[in-house]
C-alpha cells in the first residue's frame, strides 16, 4: 500500500507537545510513530536507511508487522518535521504513535486499500465477461474481428486496474530497485508488466512476437486476489494496533485545574505540574498520577489489572493517569505527569515490546533477499527453456513463476504470531518489553521468586492482638489513630485495620527504630513502638509481637503482624508444578517466614537470609546445571538476578523502577498469568512452526507446477495471497487466548 495521497501536517518539535509520543535520554530523543504503506520486511529497510542517511539520526527501527517506528535522535541537530518529510519522500507516511493521529492514519489507509481492491474486482468480473466467450466458443465459432474486438476491451478494461489498483506494487518496487535492495513487489511488479506488455503486443499484432494469446483475465484476477489479500492482512495489523491502543486508555485531551481562590481552568495534561490541583468529574479521565484530596467514587482501573471491576476510591487513596472516574467528582493533588505517570511506563512498555525485531523476524527477513533472486533466476530459466520449446507459453509461464513464488507468507510466519501473542498477553496485563521473553518463556523448567512484594503483597496485616487484662477494649482503635501520624510499614497496617479511628493526639513524635510517643488529653504519655521501649509488661504472643501500645511504661496492648499471600499464588503454583517446572522461593528474610510462605503457596524449595550477592550465585549454579529460570521479582531489589536470568518479569510500580532489566511488567500482579503466558507462548512456537512449514510446503508444491506450465497467472495469484492470508489467519488464533 503506498502512502497516503492526503498530506499529513508534519510533527511540532516542542518539548512538551513531543511528550506523549517522545522519550528523553539526556540529550538523545527515542519517539514512536505510526507508519503507513508498509507490508513487507523491505518496506521496513527502506525507511530505516532513509532516516539513517538524516543527520542527527542515531537508530531507526521499523517493525514492520505493527507498522511501528522507533527513532533515536538528536534535537540539537535536526527535527522531527523533517524526519517525517525523509519518510514521506521515500515514499511513506508517519504520524505521532498517538492514538487519534494513528487511527486516522489507519482509516485513511484503509479506505484506500479498500478502493483499490473495488476498482480491481469490479474490472476483473468485467474482463472475465469478455473473455468467457473466447474461451467457451469452439474453433471457428467465433470471426477473428469479433476476437480482436473482445481482447480490446479486455485491454481498456485493464487499464484502471494497472494505473491505479496495481500502483502499489510499481511504487513499491521502483522504491526497492532505487534502494537496490529486492523486496517482494519486484517480482510481482515484473510479472505484471511483463503480462501486460505480451497480451498488448498479442491484441495489437494478432500472430506477431507476441503470439495471438492475451492474460488480461489472469492479470486481472491476480491483482485482485493479491490486493484482497493485503486487504485483509492490513485489516489485521490494524485490529492488532486497536486491541494494544485498547489496552491503555487515552488521556483527556483537556484536565481541569483549580487554582488556590478555586477558579478552574482547562489545560492540556502536558502543562500540568506536580502539586496542581485538578477536578475530575465522573466519565472523565485522569490527566495524571495523584492522590484524591475530596470525593468517594469509583474508578476502572483496567489499565492495570486487566479486569474492569471498578475499585473505590477515597480521601487519600492514590489514582493513576488513564484511570477513568466512573460514579462522582473527585479532587485529586498531582504527584507524577508526563513520563513518570504510570500510564505512560506503560504505554513506553508497549512500544519499545513492538519496535524490536526478534532473532527470528531477522532471520525470515535475510532470508527472503536471497529468495527473491532464486525466483528471478528461476523465472529467466523457464522463460528461455519455453521460448526453446514452446514459445506461446513462455510468457505466462514466466509470470507464474514470479508471481507464485512471493515469499509474503514466509515475511509473515513470524511477525504475525508474535504481534498477535503480545497483544493477547497486554490484554491480560502482562506487558512485553522485550518479545524474546515469548521465546524464552517457552523453554522455562525453573521459576525463582522473589517473596515481599512478589508472591506476597507488599502491605503488612494484622494477624492477631492481645489486650492486657482489664485494658480497655478501645485501646486498639486509639492505637490505630496515632499510627495514623506514622508512614512506617507496621504503623501503615495497623491504620488499615482502624481506618475509621479518631483520636485526639498531641505533641506525636516519631523516633526512628523506637516508634511513637504522644500526650493524651490529660497529659499522659502514650508510646507505640518496641516493646522494649513501650515499657513493662507479660508478653502473651510468645515473642512474636512486632507492636506493643501502653503508658506511662506498661504496655496494654501486644500487635503481631504478618505477609499475606498474594492472591491466586497457591494456584499459579499448582499451575506451574502441573506444567513441569520448578520452584524456588529465594528471599533476604527470616527463615521462619521464608518457610511459612512458601508451604502457604505450595512452592517447592526455598532459600532464606539471601543478600543480593547470594541470589545471584543461586540462579547463575542453577543455570550452570542446564535449568533455565524465569525471575520474578519486584524490580526494586532485584535488578542483578533479573538481568542475569533467562527469563524475567517484574511486578507492579516496583517493575517501572526497574523495567531496564526485565523482559516484562505485570501490570494486572496476577500470577496465576505467568503459567497462562508460558501456555501461550508455547502455543505461539507452535504456530510459527506451523507457519513456516506452510509456507515451504506451499512453495515446494506450487513452484514445479508454475515451471512446467500446469498453474496459470491467476491461480499462482490466488495461491499466493491464499498463503499469506493462511498464515495471518492461523497466528490470529493466537489472539482469542
Amino acid at each position: 500500500m503506498t502512502a497516503p495521497s492526503i498530506a499529513i501536517p508534519a510533527p511540532p518539535d516542542d518539548p512538551a507537545l513531543l511528550a506523549p509520543f517522545t522519550r528523553w535520554e539526556g540529550e538523545q530523543a527515542l519517539s514512536a510513530l505510526q507508519l503507513s504503506g508498509l507490508h513487507c520486511a523491505a518496506c521496513a529497510g527502506i525507511v530505516e536507511r532513509a532516516l539513517l542517511a538524516e543527520p542527527g539520526v542515531l537508530a531507526a527501527t521499523v517493525h514492520a508487522a505493527a507498522a511501528r517506528l522507533s527513532l533515536r535522535w538528536q534535537p540539537g541537530q535536526t527535527t522531527l518535521a523533517r524526519l517525517v518529510a525523509a519518510i514521506e519522500k521515500a515514499g511513506y507516511g508517519a504520524v505521532p504513535d498517538v492514538a487519534a493521529e494513528a487511527r486516522q492514519l489507519r482509516q485513511r489507509e484503509q479506505r484506500q486499500a479498500l478502493w483499490r481492491l473495488f476498482v480491481a474486482g469490479f474490472m476483473m468480473m468485467q474482463v472475465m465477461m469478455l473473455a468467457a466467450p473466447i474461451y467457451w466458443a469452439e474453433p471457428g465459432e467465433m470471426a477473428p474481428d469479433l476476437v480482436r474486438l473482445l481482447q480490446w476491451g479486455e485491454w481498456v478494461l485493464s487499464l484502471p486496474v494497472l494505473l491505479f489498483s496495481a500502483t502499489p506494487f510499481f511504487s513499491g518496487a521502483w522504491r526497492q530497485l532505487r534502494q537496490r535492495q529486492l523486496g517482494m513487489d519486484v517480482p510481482v511488479a515484473l510479472g505484471l508488466i511483463v503480462a501486460f506488455v505480451a497480451s498488448s503486443g498479442a491484441t495489437f499484432e494478432p500472430g506477431g512476437l507476441f503470439g495471438h494469446e492475451v492474460y488480461f483475465d489472469s492479470l486481472t484476477m491476480f491483482v485482485s486476489f493479491l490486493l484482497a489479500g493485503r486487504y485483509l492482512e492490513l485489516r489485521w495489523r490494524h485490529r492488532a494496533a486497536e486491541e494494544l491502543e485498547r489496552t491503555a486508555v487515552k488521556l483527556p485531551e483537556l484536565a481541569e485545574r483549580l487554582d488556590a481562590e478555586g477558579r478552574s481552568e482547562q489545560i492540556h495534561p502536558s502543562r500540568l505540574r506536580a502539586g496542581d490541583l485538578l477536578r475530575v468529574c465522573a466519565g472523565q479521565a485522569f490527566a495524571a498520577d495523584g492522590r484524591v484530596e475530596q470525593g468517594c467514587s469509583a474508578v476502572n482501573e483496567a489499565l492495570l489489572n486487566g479486569e474492569s471491576l471498578p475499585v473505590a476510591k477515597g480521601p487519600g487513596d492514590g489514582v493513576v493517569a488513564g484511570s477513568l472516574n466512573l460514579d462522582a467528582p473527585l479532587l485529586v493533588r498531582v504527584e507524577r505527569v508526563g513520563t513518570d505517570t504510570r500510564y505512560e511506563a506503560i504505554v513506553q512498555l508497549m512500544r519499545e515490546a513492538l519496535s524490536q525485531k526478534p532473532a527470528g523476524v531477522a532471520l525470515a527477513e535475510r532470508v527472503a533477499g536471497p529468495f527473491l533472486w532464486v525466483v528471478l533466476l528461476l523465472a529467466a530459466l523457464a522463460a528461455a527453456w519455453w521460448s526453446w520449446h514452446e514459445p506461446g507459453r513462455a510468457v505466462w509461464v514466466a509470470v507464474s513463476v514470479l508471481i507464485v513464488t512471493c515469499p509474503c507468507a514466509l515475511s509473515l510466519a513470524a511477525p504475525a504470531a508474535r504481534v498477535a501473542a503480545t497483544g493477547a498477553l497486554a490484554r491480560r496485563g502482562l506487558l512485553l518489553r522485550r518479545t524474546e521473553l515469548l521465546e524464552a518463556l517457552a523453554e522455562i523448567d525453573m521459576l525463582v521468586l522473589d517473596k515481599t512484594g512478589t508472591l506476597t503483597e507488599e502491605q503488612l496485616q494484622l494477624r492477631q492482638q492481645w489486650l492486657a487484662e482489664g485494658a480497655d477494649a478501645g485501646l486498639p482503635a486509639q492505637a490505630a489513630a496515632l499510627a495514623a501520624q506514622s508512614r512506617h510499614p507496621l504503623s501503615q497496617a495497623l491504620s488499615r485495620a482502624w481506618p475509621e479511628a479518631q483520636a485526639d493526639w498531641r505533641d506525636v513524635r516519631e523516633l526512628p527504630g523506637r516508634g511513637l510517643e504522644a500526650f493524651d488529653l490529660s497529659g499522659r504519655l502514650w508510646r507505640l513502638g518496641a516493646p522494649a521501649w513501650v515499657g513493662e509488661g507479660r508478653d502473651p504472643s510468645d515473642g512474636r509481637a512486632q507492636l506493643a501500645f501502653g503508658k506511662e511504661g506498661q504496655v496494654l496492648l501486644w500487635l503481631q503482624f504478618d505477609e499475606q499471600l498474594r492472591a491466586g499464588a497457591a494456584e499459579a503454583m499448582a499451575a506451574w508444578h502441573a506444567a513441569g517446572v520448578q520452584t524456588l522461593l529465594l528471599s533476604g528474610d527470616a527463615p521462619e517466614r521464608v518457610e511459612r510462605v512458601a508451604a502457604a503457596a505450595g512452592v517447592q524449595r526455598c532459600i532464606a537470609g539471601a543478600s543480593p550477592e547470594r541470589k545471584l550465585a543461586v540462579v547463575a549454579e542453577l543455570q550452570a546445571a542446564g535449568h533455565k529460570v524465569l525471575m520474578v521479582g519486584d524490580g526494586i531489589n532485584d535488578a542483578p538476578v533479573l538481568a542475569r536470568a533467562d527469563a524475567s518479569v517484574v511486578m507492579g510500580q516496583g517493575a517501572l523502577l526497574a523495567r531496564a532489566e526485565a523482559d516484562a511488567v505485570l501490570i494486572s500482579e496476577r500470577l496465576a498469568e505467568l503459567p497462562r503466558a508460558r501456555l501461550l507462548a508455547l502455543r505461539m512456537r507452535r504456530v510459527v512452526v506451523q507457519n513456516l512449514a506452510w509456507a515451504a510446503l506451499y512453495n515446494l508444491a506450487c513452484v514445479p507446477l508454475a515451471l512446467t506450465g500446469w498453474l496459470p497467472p491467476w491461480a499462482a495469484g490466488l495461491g499466493m495471497a491464499l498463503s499469506s492470508l493462511a498464515v495471518v489467519a492461523n497466528a490470529l488464533r493466537l489472539s482469542r487466548n
